[in-house]
C-alpha cells in the first residue's frame, strides 16, 4: 500500500476521501503528573509528525491524570470551533492512575473500536504480548474526532504514523457527513 496515497491498485481509494478536508487543526494534550512541555518527547513527535503532513496544530497542553483535568481539556478542545481534531496521549495503560480512556470514552458521541484494534496488533508486532496492556481508543464528539493513545515515543509514532496521519482528514470529514 502506497504511504502517500493510502491506496492501491488491489485498494482503490475509497471514495468517501476524495472529499476529505486539506487542513485538520488539531490539539494535542498529554496527560502526565511529572512532564512539562519542555520534557514531553511524545506529545512533541506528535506535533512534529502532524506537521511533516501539513495537518496544523493549533494548541498543545499538559494537564495532570485526573479525571476533571482530562475532561475540561477536552471540553475546551471540542469547543474551539476552529479544532477538528484532539490528540491525547498518556494515561492509557492499566496502573491506578491510568485513567484517560475511562475519563474520555464516556465522553464520546461514538467510539471508533477498529483504531485501539488496530493500534493493539500494531503495537504486538513491535512489541509483543505487553500491546494488551494499551487501552487506545478513539471517537467522535461533536462531529470532532479523538484519539487517545500511549504516551511513549515509541507508541505515538506507530499510532501517528500508521494510523492517525493517513486516516485523519478522511476521518474529519466523515465525522461531519450529514449523507
Amino acid at each position: 500500500m502506497s504511504q502517500d496515497s493510502g491506496h492501491s491498485p488491489a485498494h482503490p481509494q475509497h471514495h468517501h476521501r476524495k472529499d476529505a478536508p486539506e487542513a485538520v487543526p488539531t490539539t494535542i494534550v498529554t496527560v502526565s503528573d511529572t512532564r512539562t512541555l519542555e520534557t514531553d518527547t511524545g506529545g512533541a513527535l506528535a506535533e512534529e509528525m502532524l506537521g511533516r503532513a501539513n495537518l496544523s496544530v493549533v494548541a498543545r497542553r499538559i494537564v495532570p491524570d485526573e479525571p476533571e483535568a482530562i475532561r475540561s481539556a477536552l471540553d475546551q478542545a471540542i469547543s474551539d470551533s476552529n479544532v477538528r481534531a484532539v490528540v491525547f496521549t498518556g494515561g492509557t495503560g492499566i496502573a491506578p492512575r491510568d485513567v484517560t480512556p475511562d475519563t474520555i470514552e464516556p465522553e464520546l458521541d461514538r467510539v471508533i473500536p477498529g483504531f485501539g484494534e488496530l493500534f493493539r496488533m500494531l503495537s504486538y508486532a513491535e512489541i509483543g504480548s505487553a500491546a494488551i496492556l494499551s487501552r487506545a481508543v478513539a471517537g467522535l464528539k461533536q462531529g470532532k474526532v479523538v484519539f487517545v493513545i500511549p504516551g511513549s515515543r515509541g507508541a505515538v509514532e506507530l499510532a501517528m504514523e500508521k494510523l492517525i496521519v493517513p486516516e485523519l482528514r478522511h476521518l474529519a470529514g466523515e465525522a461531519v457527513k450529514t449523507r
